[in-house]
């Protein structure tokens, strides 16, 4: 009765989960009753269901819109405007161009090119699909470009072990070995059987000739199966190394670009709308700060992959030429005939190709910053023009340029049903709850209680408050979503910056990075689940990795921020678009 007592409990703890946690936060709205704990209860139980997901993540982010009327923090049409920014029209047009790119496979051609470049070493080929998977993450999502990039992947790996196979047999196969072996067992017998000996038994002879003639042979199986083992052991860690390095590059790739992953995202509307008149966030600035970082860190997670999985011999890192191995030469096969499977380029892929690298150009060029930007051509409008207005812009000729040629009936190079299967609805809905949380504390006063409580870090050096928040934000990430996470730290951190007199730039932008070093669960974020689900690694495997690449993203992030990034974003000074503060502590860098 205990026992089907407690396992029904167990079954329905999401739904005690979805019960209490309200009861338990009440007393915010009882005791205490000021407009701030009214929003401190709505923000607690958000961060709560969004960290334990009992209820669907956008479902979650819809609380806003039922609490804040309810408690009069904010109307229900104050509410509704939060939840459609100018990200929105980013991330559609984003989307459009990502269900293009991967409806006339130039995801695959661009994968298998970049490979090909790099060589079939397992060293050079992890790098060559580490780099391709990367690059396809700073345009497309995290979950798209691993889904394109992990089939070709599964595939060569196959085609490695099935090289191996054949390399055994005859020579290495012990199989093979113990079969001739024991042909050689009977042919003995049955010529000591035909021999007359009656002074011996027959049976006695039989034994020792069985046990005495084979024992070379025994030895040389022995060998052999210790070699096979060996073999199969180095097979699975090559497996394991290039499974994880893709799930890894995709989030390392995606923090290069602005539309690269939510989080970004999240954070540049979220600078939009707290702090309007800060013009340093854009995509220029933003790649050239994050794609350093993408690199370094794209370099140091392949190597540390490699040493921690395959090997700690880097002699192949200046060692060239010489005869390639038989699972190098399978491989070379197997991405050979990949790429010219795919043909020569079809108009769709150049049309998209040109597309892409026009969106590209367009927002490196809109307003770089260090020259007059194409925005200067519209000098009354050139504050409304945006980077999502490039990408709607673009992302529409989608929609009406026919896929095909006058010979065939009109079809547009995506259709509708073809864009909502790609379009992250939850996550538009996520990011629009996290915008109507963050007004709301601003409305409500919370964020200046928040600020007020957290000015005691002011003593701390600045780097060592970044370091703290980025390790605090590098945990949470790892059982929460990314976007839930820099949703919920982001009226937090800005008037932390606020309170202790800093950059609110040098703090965010960090956590912000943090946010997307999500590398110890399969759970962590879809692109590990999805990796993890072909069956190559064990969580043990990725808890191991992971803890490194952590430590490599949050080391690289802190190196950029308090170097390049200081002049790049004006971080040494308090900025007159932030709000005006007392000054607490001069600790500013």
């Amino acid at each position: 009765m205990l026992r089907r007592l407690r396992r029904g409990l167990w079954n329905y703890r999401s739904v005690a989960l979805i019960v209490f946690t309200p009861l338990l936060l009440l007393p915010l709205l009882l005791v205490i009753g000021t407009k701030e704990a009214e929003c401190a209860y709505v923000l607690l139980l958000m961060a709560t269901f969004w960290v334990t997901e009992v209820i669907p993540l956008s479902m979650t982010a819809m609380l806003p819109a039922i609490f804040f009327p309810v408690f009069g923090i904010m109307s229900s049409s104050d509410v509704a405007k939060e939840y459609f920014k100018d990200f929105h029209f980013l991330l559609v047009g984003v989307v459009c161009l990502a269900t293009s790119i991967e409806k006339w496979g130039l995801h695959r051609r661009i994968a298998l090119r970049l490979v090909t470049m790099v060589g079939v070493n397992p060293a050079w080929l992890m790098l060559g699909f580490m780099s391709g998977c990367a690059f396809l993450s700073m345009w497309v999502q995290n979950t798209s470009a691993v889904t394109m990039v992990m089939p070709i992947v599964e595939a060569v790996l196959q085609q490695i072990l099935k090289a191996k196979e054949s390399v055994c047999v005859g020579e290495d196969n012990p199989n093979l070995q113990l079969e001739e072996m024991n042909g050689h067992a009977e042919a003995t017998k049955e010529t000591l059987s035909e021999q007359k000996l009656p002074d011996v038994p027959e049976g006695s002879l039989t034994g020792v000739q069985i046990q005495t003639v084979p024992q070379p042979a025994a030895a040389q199986v022995a060998e052999r199966q210790a070699a096979a083992s060996s073999t199969s052991h180095q097979n699975r860690m090559i497996c394991k190394a290039m499974c994880i390095s893709i799930a890894y590059s995709s989030n390392i790739g995606g923090i290069s670009t602005l539309p690269g992953t939510s989080p970004n995202l999240i954070f540049s509307e979220y600078i939009n709308q707290i702090y309007p008149d800060c013009d340093y966030i854009n995509f220029g600035n933003w790649l050239l700060l994050c794609l350093p970082i993408s690199v370094i860190m794209l370099l140091l997670t392949w190597m540390w992959l490699y040493w921690l999985f395959i090997g700690s011999d880097f002699k192949f890192l200046w060692r060239c030429g010489g005869e390639p191995s038989e699972k190098e030469a399978a491989a070379r096969r197997v991405i050979e005939d990949e790429f010219r499977s795919l043909g020569p380029m079809s108009s769709q892929e150049i049309f998209t190709g040109v597309i892409f690298l026009l969106m590209v150009l367009l927002w490196l060029t809109r307003s770089p910053g260090f020259m007059p930007g194409w925005s200067s051509l519209f000098p009354h409008q050139s504050s409304f023009i945006t980077e999502a207005t490039v990408a709607l812009l673009l992302g529409l000729l989608f929609f009406i340029v026919p896929a095909h040629g006058p010979s065939r009936k009109y079809e547009a190079m995506i259709t509708w049903e073809e864009f909502s299967v790609s379009m992250p609805w939850k996550v538009a809905l996520l990011v629009g709850g996290g915008f109507a949380l963050a007004e709301g504390t601003e409305d409500s006063g919370l964020s200046t209680w928040v600020a007020e409580l957290l000015t005691p870090l002011g003593h701390l050096p600045v780097l060592a408050t970044i370091t703290i928040t980025c390790l605090i934000v590098t945990m949470v990430t790892e059982v929460a979503s990314n976007a839930a996470t820099i949703t919920i730290f982001l009226p937090i951190l800005s008037p932390l910056a606020e309170a202790i007199h800093v950059n609110p730039l040098y703090i965010l932008i960090p956590t912000t990075l943090c946010t997307s070093f999500s590398f110890l669960l399969p759970v962590s974020n879809p692109p590990n689940a999805i990796v993890f689900a072909y069956g190559h690694i064990s969580i043990m495997d990725m808890v191991r990795a992971g803890l490194g690449v952590n430590l490599i993203g949050v080391l690289a992030t802190l190196l950029a921020v308090a170097t390049w990034g200081v002049p790049l974003f004006s971080l040494d000074t308090y900025p007159d678009w932030a709000l005006p503060l007392p000054v607490v502590n001069s600790t500013a860098p």
